[in-house]
């Protein structure tokens, strides 16, 4: 289903904030007349999007290594503290040690003066055996966890507003320079405070880097092009995270690892002249005088001759070069009634995507550490970007997203309650075996939520991507990535809470897919339509019925305005019916048929 766009929609904005003028009718139908006319999705485009493909190994090395770095060893007390061979009457809080082959020996839990650490992940040493993070030390495990999200949800924040006032190429390199100095800084700390604080920069930085290339990417393809393009992106990222076990095996030390993950990003600085700036970010916010220049290069980088215009698209960019340029920001959409509502509902989506990969991972991996289970995720993941390509290319993104919404719901659901009265009444008789069961059935459905989750989270980035506009695409996706990194926060806060409060946390996200799955339909659909340039074309993206009769009980515009007593929104602001501008049966949601 097509989304509908009402052309010439510039209504006034709702305190201001969205009305601007419009750039020229030409000039801002950059899918359908100035990218054909440069030469399409050609060989210049193609080699561009290629080079937005390698960095994605790096940022996903930074982006798994909390797992080769913090990752808790297998630890055995060589010599106890000498407090402990006392009377005990000061301490008498004992646990479990690890297992050492078949010894099951009890020893006391924290009170050693020299561990020995083996470590699971192919590491000879990581932070943990470093600085000796057990037992009452745990807690900083976690906090450096937790840095690095924070500082990636801040960056995304921070970081696409800057992309949408200052460029896309601009941001780029100065978080690639940033990247460098702060994650090259890491491995030298010389306490955990350090490390963490460390962290949080490079989290921020790589944020910024992710943020931007995935921007790029987006804005340099037509429409056909752009979902491909982007999974193939996806597809590499895990492709890094299958990679990521041999690399820390060859480096042996967590320095070493963190070294050989972030000086790659040096071959990055050259991006700045091989990298041009995005025609569309220049053509919306009125760069005229660098988007001249940019389309020639493009015309001659595709052998394309600019000497016949027969679209009239150069003579027009002549006529605009005395505009001035205006941006924007992605504040603005406390102004706006569809782009808000499908910017929120597709943060949530990302959101309970992440955060419910969570509960799924835990109830498989059980804080298993092994290779197998780390490979059994990356190979999830494969899978499902993968199933994307079919699904989406059949049901569309909306259908898409609904759909794996559906079964994140249903698999949540089953593990939570039908195993246990599956249990309960069936097989009542057999405890061994109803737990034997509810095991198995629990690792199916977890592994099915995995990979609808998954699914998820990587669909709404995407479909985020395409309806937000281009004068604020950076800050809107920048919205949506920061939702999924408060998503990916819920692990390191179960963990720092001994995952206290879990089942809740759980029953809470599983709530939010049903929510999900009520909202997700309200959103238009993008596939195969042109990117919305301006503030008034993402406004005036709607989405189209789903039910066939649905169409007949949608509200007039003039019973929207009386029914929700909303003033003053770039929807209500549009002429009324039947003055020849809008047709006397356009409703909100598109067209009313009698």
């Amino acid at each position: 289903m097509d989304a509908v766009r009402l052309d010439g929609l510039n209504p006034p904005a709702e305190n201001g904030n969205v009305s601007q003028s419009e750039p020229h009718k030409r000039l801002s139908q950059v899918d359908t007349v100035v990218l054909p006319f440069l030469g399409g999705f050609g060989r210049y485009q193609r080699r561009l999007v290629a080079l937005t493909w390698i960095p994605a190994f790096l940022i996903s090395f930074s982006q798994f290594s909390d797992h080769f770095l913090l990752g808790q060893p297998d630890r055995k007390c060589v010599r106890p503290d000498q407090g402990s061979t006392g009377n005990g009457t000061d301490r008498d809080l004992f646990v479990e040690a690890f297992a050492n082959g078949t010894d099951n020996s009890f020893v006391t839990a924290c009170l050693c003066s020299e561990w020995r650490f083996d470590l699971q992940s192919g590491l000879q040493q990581n932070v943990v055996t470093k600085w000796t993070l057990v037992c009452d030390g745990e807690w900083k495990v976690h906090i450096a966890k937790f840095s690095l999200l924070v500082g990636s949800i801040f960056g995304y924040l921070l970081m696409g507003a800057m992309a949408d006032w200052l460029g896309r190429i601009p941001v780029l390199l100065v978080s690639v320079l940033s990247v460098l100095v702060f994650g090259l800084a890491v491995a030298f700390s010389v306490d955990m405070s350090m490390f963490s604080t460390l962290r949080f920069f490079e989290g921020f930085c790589l944020a910024a880097v992710r943020l931007t290339l995935y921007v790029l990417r987006i804005e340099l393809c037509l429409p056909k092009w752009r979902f491909s393009m982007t999974m193939i992106a996806s597809l590499i990222m895990v492709g890094g995270q299958l990679l990521m076990p041999g690399l820390a095996a060859l480096c042996r030390d967590w320095q070493i690892l963190q070294i050989v993950i972030i000086a790659p990003f040096v071959l990055m600085l050259p991006y700045v002249w091989m990298f041009p700036e995005s025609l569309r970010w220049l053509l919306a916010t009125q760069h005229y005088q660098r988007a001249k220049r940019q389309m020639y290069r493009i015309a001659q980088k595709n052998n394309v001759d600019t000497a016949t215009d027969p679209s009239g698209i150069l003579s027009e960019l002549e006529t605009e070069l005395q505009q001035k340029p205006k941006t924007s920001c992605v504040t603005q959409l406390s102004g706006t009634r569809n782009l808000w509502k499908n910017t929120v509902v597709l943060c949530v989506n990302s959101l309970t995507g992440y955060g419910i990969h969570h509960c799924f991972v835990r109830s498989v991996l059980e804080d298993s550490a092994s290779h197998l289970h780390y490979y059994a995720l990356a190979a999830i993941a494969v899978s499902s970007c993968m199933v994307l390509f079919p699904v989406v290319g059949g049901f569309g993104r909306r259908g898409g997203l609904l759909s794996f919404m559906i079964i994140t719901a249903l698999a949540s659901l089953l593990q939570l309650g039908l195993l246990n009265l599956i249990g309960k009444y069936s097989i009542r008789h057999d405890a061994v075996l109803r737990d034997t069961l509810n095991r198995r059935f629990s690792y199916a459905f977890s592994i099915i939520g995995m990979f609808s989750s998954h699914a998820v989270s990587t669909l709404s980035i995407f479909y985020c991507a395409e309806i937000t506009p281009t004068v604020i695409r950076g800050g809107g996706v920048g919205l949506v990535l920061a939702s999924a990194g408060f998503g990916m926060l819920t692990a390191p806060l179960m963990e720092l809470h001994n995952q206290k409060g879990f089942f809740l946390h759980h029953v809470i996200l599983t709530c939010c897919t049903l929510l999900c799955i009520i909202c997700i339909p309200l959103l238009p659909e993008t596939a195969g339509q042109p990117l919305p340039e301006t503030m008034a074309e993402g406004e005036g993206l709607l989405r189209r019925p789903i039910l066939p009769g649905e169409q007949h009980h949608l509200l007039a515009r003039t019973e929207v305005r009386e029914y929700s007593r909303v003033q003053d929104t770039p929807l209500h602001q549009v002429v009324t019916p039947g003055n020849g501008m809008v047709p006397s049966n356009s409703t909100v949601n598109g067209m009313r048929t009698s």
